[in-house]
């Protein structure tokens, strides 16, 4: 394993990151709802290597409970100022416990060649299961 500190922002630079992010350990597109709809492409980051550095009060949260479970499982992040999607925070057996799911291009310098070397995982959090990849990849 390789971490490397990758820092990152929104659009307008009011939301400011940095975290230990191995690309080599791969990536991951999920189908559920809000992923779906926001084609997010994301990098998983343990929870204590995650790092906001400026903006806490420059986002607002949305939490969705997703259909079978008794709370949201995810909390999304948006910039206030920009509207861009900011690091979401999350808590699941399946994705190792608490995490940070960093919308790959907030990432400022990844280098290309390491990017698209960069495993994909296709999760299928439409129908909770994290640890599946769905039946349709096509549009992920």
């Amino acid at each position: 394993m390789t971490l490397k500190v990758h820092t990152g922002s929104c659009h307008c630079g009011a939301v400011r990151f940095e975290a230990d992010v191995d690309l080599a350990e791969g990536t991951i597109k999920c189908n559920c709802s809000s992923c779906t709809k926001a084609r997010s492409w994301l990098v998983p980051v343990r929870s204590d290597r995650f790092r906001l550095i400026a903006g806490a009060e420059s986002q607002a949260d949305y939490r969705w409970t997703p259909p079978g479970r008794a709370a949201s499982t995810v909390q999304f992040h948006f910039c206030k100022i920009c509207g861009i999607r900011t690091p979401a925070r999350g808590e699941l057996e399946a994705m190792g416990g608490a995490f940070y799911a960093i919308q790959i291009p907030l990432l400022d310098g990844v280098d290309p060649d390491e990017l698209a070397a960069a495993p994909i995982r296709y999760v299928d959090g439409r129908h909770d299961h994290f640890g599946e990849p769905p039946a349709d990849t096509r549009f992920l």
